[in-house]
């Protein structure tokens, strides 16, 4: 009876080992990112999640593509803070969603974040997860090498360049989850009132701005954070290379306790902002085969709530089919976990929306 219970004992051992999945990590020179004038580094890293006896066969499979938040990078988003291999093995193992690759491509700048976003001064970063990640792993793994087969989704400042890049690259994403996008549209703590601009004309020095972010846990001071939230999105929403300091012009700036706004600037941050950005993107949007955002009732970030259901009543409005969903937790409390919504809502979607 002990030889029948050890040899049953090894199955289940034996099985649960062929069920897993592995992480590799990889990197590559980004052509879109080379010879830019803020010396971000061109050499970027890519956690790619190989389903189980992906070595052993010759078969191809979909691909998710995952963006990280503003403060983070690919590591930390796949292994640190979520724990996408374990949410994978077991969507897999369970049916969720068949075998596939996904990937988290390195976003990380000097100033914290990309944004997703093309600039003239820290790189062309939409075109790098557009173009030169999805080439990379076309190239360099068993991927199915088309539209339908490529899902793109990203949380905060990932979720936010969900939502762009699924316009910008409708033609090779098919279908776009964003969670808790973040910065779609000003209000709330995201204005332009927000203290954080008064904290970049004080400091006016990345270095200076930059430990305030790295002061933000221990402090709560949102005006430290959002200084460099806000001098990472003009560096690339209003880049100019003459300004030595921060490369970059601002839509509020401070002469002591006072506040200039700099109309035109304002309309160019607009411009890159998921919610006036559909306006001139409706034919893009309406190819996705699946479009859906959702976001926490009770978010740290007041304008993330208010924001994502506004962009959903404009997609509404232009009858863009898409799904939109409030939940109750905060940024990211109920993300992670077989109970979160990564495993119940995010990996369920791309099981049904890719071919």
């Amino acid at each position: 009876m002990k030889k029948i219970l050890f040899g049953l004992l090894l199955l289940i051992i034996s099985t649960t080992s062929i069920a897993q999945g592995k992480f590799v990590r990889q990197e590559f020179v980004a052509a879109s990112i080379q010879n830019n004038r803020a010396g971000e580094d061109a050499l970027r890293q890519l956690t790619v999640y190989l389903p189980a006896d992906y070595e052993k066969g010759t078969q191809r499979y979909p691909v998710i593509y995952v963006l990280h938040g503003y403060g983070g990078n690919d590591s930390v988003m796949m292994s640190v803070w979520i724990n996408f291999k374990r949410l994978l093995d077991e969507a897999i193992k369970t049916g969720k969603m068949r075998p596939m690759i996904v990937v988290a491509p390195n976003s990380d700048t000097k100033m914290g974040g990309s944004f997703y976003t093309n600039s003239t001064v820290t790189g062309n970063w939409a075109d790098y997860i557009g173009k030169d990640v999805v080439q990379y792993m076309d190239k360099n793994f068993r991927t199915i090498p088309d539209r339908k087969n490529r899902g793109l989704c990203g949380h905060s400042m990932g979720g936010n360049g969900a939502l762009k890049l699924g316009m910008l690259f409708a033609d090779t994403f098919s279908a776009v989850y964003a969670l808790s996008p973040a910065v779609l549209n000003w209000h709330g703590d995201f204005t332009l009132r927000s203290g954080g601009f008064k904290q970049i004309s004080k400091l006016n020095n990345e270095e200076a701005i930059m430990k305030g972010l790295d002061q933000f846990d221990q402090t709560g001071d949102f005006n430290g954070f959002f200084a460099a939230v806000l001098t990472a999105m003009a560096k690339v929403y209003s880049p100019n290379a003459s300004k030595k300091e921060l490369l970059a012009d601002f839509p509020v700036t401070y002469i002591n306790d006072s506040a200039a706004y700099d109309q035109k600037m304002i309309s160019q941050w607009e411009a890159q902002f998921p919610f006036f950005m559909v306006d001139d993107y409706l034919p893009q949007l309406r190819s996705l085969t699946a479009l859906k955002l959702d976001w926490g009732r009770n978010e740290e970030f007041t304008h993330i709530p208010y924001t994502s259901l506004q962009l959903s009543k404009k997609l509404e409005a232009y009858r863009i089919k898409h799904f939109a969903e409030e939940y109750i937790g905060d940024h990211g409390n109920m993300l992670g976990g077989f109970e979160g919504r990564i495993f119940n809502e995010l990996l369920p979607f791309f099981e049904k929306y890719l071919q």
